[in-house]
């Protein structure tokens, strides 16, 4: 079968339940690229081991996957992470790397799994696709619109499995939720409301200074712009700009994918963001309080953030994998979609989902509902035997690209003192707004280049 191009894969994702192109195959020929058999070990590196030691833990408690390698660019992070892994890997130790790209020469390895700060995401993955390797990535898959566009063509280029880290499209209750709204249960929908709330404060700026022993800042830094070690660039990235875009690019990422998904959209009309940085001063540069509002063809979608409300409640381990509903008015991170027969309230990673209508003798009337799980061994399972049989994962990058532009378009927003941006659907550009447009792709430090032409 042949590669699918940009609208016919979003042609093909809107006509299926799981809204991926089931069984669709990424490979003209599936037998050019390492497909491992159903006996074979998947042979992995990890890149990056904070939030990676607990990925690099799920894929080996499984029993088909097996770490080459661990690379981080902090020596104290080698010598302490994952010290157990051999043993579960039948005493095979995987070798400690600082430099990842040692690994993208190894022919023995089949995936990347790339869980290093934001900026890092789609070189990495880029790199690794061109290598040959298939690629698990974390959210947000890019730091901006041009390079998430760059690792869609490298993945198809190269027919790479990639898959980003945004579990809610692998779990059997979202999957329930979607085929809920197709089936026209909750009508038409007009609106859907995506939330952010919680307490994260601040830091302040510290000085310069040389990095600690056995840390390669240079690296670590990367393609961002050159800048002399600091202890709060290096501990507050999600909060500044050269790195991320927030808490809205970190953590908001599941909720904006999982509601651009079940609301079946792909590109906004006209963007529009604002807000501030109001409850805490210091170092960091992206709001605290923010609100976004996306025009769809007869949809508005809405975002919101709030960075000061520790009385909001993120779904905690218990109630992820239990038969429970969070309170959904005090739940950060909740997704409202309002349909002409009811209001589907929907939770991430195992919240579950409800849906209201008409309160009868002034209480509330659940006309349907499902309690969750989290999903994130559901989301490995997928990765892996998209891997054996070369198909389109659930999450594919090129969902994970569509999700993270309505992220970006809106930082782009904020950042241009709350612009009202036209899309282009088709160059994905930001029409008639060259300001804006100086956003779209950052500068990047040699050598940490993605080019042009992947």
């Amino acid at each position: 079968m042949t590669m699918l191009n940009r609208r016919e894969f979003l042609d093909c994702s809107k006509k299926t339940t799981l809204g991926l192109a089931a069984g669709v195959t990424i490979l003209s020929d599936a037998q050019s690229a390492r497909a491992a058999p159903a006996n074979e070990k998947i042979i992995m590196c990890v890149v990056g081991l904070g939030r990676g030691a607990g990925l690099a833990n799920g894929f080996v408690s499984r029993g088909d996957c097996q770490f080459a390698y661990l690379a981080d660019v902090d020596g104290k992070k080698l010598e302490s992470r994952l010290k157990g892994i051999g043993k579960h890997q039948g005493g095979i130790e995987p070798k400690r790397i600082k430099d990842f790209r040692k690994a993208l020469d190894d022919k023995s390895v089949d995936a990347i799994v790339v869980a290093t700060p934001d900026h890092w995401h789609a070189p990495a993955t880029v790199w690794s696709c061109q290598a040959g390797k298939d690629v698990y990535v974390e959210k947000p898959p890019c730091h901006s619109c041009w390079e998430g566009r760059k690792m869609v063509e490298a993945a198809r280029k190269y027919k790479r499995v990639v898959q980003v880290g945004t579990q809610n499209r692998s779990a059997p209750y979202n999957i329930e939720a979607k085929k809920f709204i197709e089936e026209g249960k909750l009508g038409d929908i007009h609106m859907c409301r995506i939330y952010n709330q919680k307490f994260q404060g601040n830091m302040k700026m510290a000085k310069d200074s040389d990095p600690p022993e056995g840390f390669d800042w240079d690296m670590w830094n990367g393609p961002a712009p050159e800048h002399k070690y600091n202890a709060t660039l290096h501990r507050g990235w999600h909060h500044l700009w050269r790195y991320s875009g927030g808490d809205f690019a970190n953590d908001a990422s599941h909720q904006i994918d999982l509601s651009r998904w079940l609301c079946g959209v792909d590109y906004p009309q006209t963007v529009y963001s604002t807000g501030g940085r109001y409850a805490s001063e210091g170092a960091f540069e992206t709001p605290d309080s923010q609100v976004a509002v996306y025009q769809f063809d007869k949809m508005v979608v809405t975002f919101e953030l709030t960075l000061y409300t520790p009385y909001m409640l993120k779904t905690d381990g218990v109630l992820r994998n239990s038969d429970m509903f969070p309170y959904w008015p005090q739940n950060a991170t909740r997704i409202e979609i309002f349909g002409t027969k009811g209001l589907m309230c929907v939770g991430r990673h195992g919240g579950g989902w409800q849906v209201y209508v008409r309160p009868k003798d002034r209480k509330p009337v659940v006309k349907a509902q499902m309690y969750g799980r989290h999903s994130d061994p559901d989301h490995k399972e997928n990765f892996i035997s998209c891997i054996r049989s070369r198909e389109l994962p659930s999450a594919d990058i090129e969902h994970g690209h569509l999700s993270a532009l309505l992220i970006h378009y809106a930082n782009i927003s904020y950042r241009t003192g709350g612009e009202k941006l036209v899309i282009d659907p088709k160059t994905e550009h930001i029409v008639d707004n060259p300001e804006a447009m100086k956003l779209f792709k950052r500068q990047y430090r040699k050598p940490w280049v993605i080019e042009d032409e992947v």
